[in-house]
């Protein structure tokens, strides 16, 4: 019976082994979801010897109840709008605008941040992993996921540690494959599943990224 994940880095290793099957393939990319899914990402592209990168995505948090999604924004310029909770919530089409643009503003911000020194990795034709460090309303997942189908991604592979069965459902109409290591029902939270859930810096981020500039660099040419 699964109970919690020490960390994210034990959760990145316990993921890994369920990815093996894509362990050595020449076309593949790991992406993690910043911040949090950056270590976890870090230890498959590890495990699995493949290049990591970030590809950045911000939750649009409904007025007053920013845990509940009502849709994302995602590198590029891509926003998916969940309509069923922005009518359920009563959310009038400004305050929709007035939060993409506020999130917007964060989005740019992460990727000045974490872009130094190195380009985005090119994902058109390669089988992408796409990596977070759990799944909850998997709002943020699918606008990645429709991103990365405009970007000309071969495949998708949406690997998390931990989620929510109803989203996970959502996951594999959307993906091209998925892969969790524990769906715990009741789900509540993906804090919940941690011993340690700190939150993962940018400084940590970046010194991630740092440390597998030299796949970058070689996948990149």
């Amino acid at each position: 019976m699964f109970s919690r994940f020490a960390d994210r880095r034990e959760a990145g290793r316990a993921l890994a082994a369920e990815l093996a099957r894509y362990a050595g393939r020449r076309d593949l990319v790991v992406l993690a979801l910043p911040r949090g899914g950056v270590p976890v990402a870090a230890e498959v592209a590890r495990a699995l010897g493949a290049p990591m990168d970030v590809f950045v995505v911000r939750k649009l948090g409904a007025p007053g109840y920013p845990e509940l999604a009502l849709g994302a924004i995602a590198s590029g310029g891509l926003r998916v709008i969940d309509p069923s909770m922005v009518r359920l919530l009563r959310v009038r089409p400004e305050e929709v605008e007035r939060i993409a643009r506020e999130e917007g503003v964060e989005l740019e911000r992460r990727e000045r941040a974490y872009r130094v020194g190195h380009a985005p990795l090119p994902v058109a034709g390669r089988t992408v992993i796409l990596v977070d460090d759990g799944l909850a309303t998997g709002a943020s997942m699918m606008a990645a996921i429709a991103a990365l189908r405009q970007s000309g991604a071969t495949a998708i592979v949406v690997a998390v540690p931990v989620a929510a069965r109803q989203s996970l459902a959502r996951m594999r109409r959307a993906a091209d494959d998925v892969v969790a290591v524990a769906t715990p029902e009741p789900f509540f939270a993906v804090g919940l599943w941690y011993d340690d859930f700190t939150q993962t810096t940018d400084d940590e981020v970046r010194a991630l990224l740092d440390s597998g500039a030299p796949a970058l660099a070689t996948t990149a040419r």
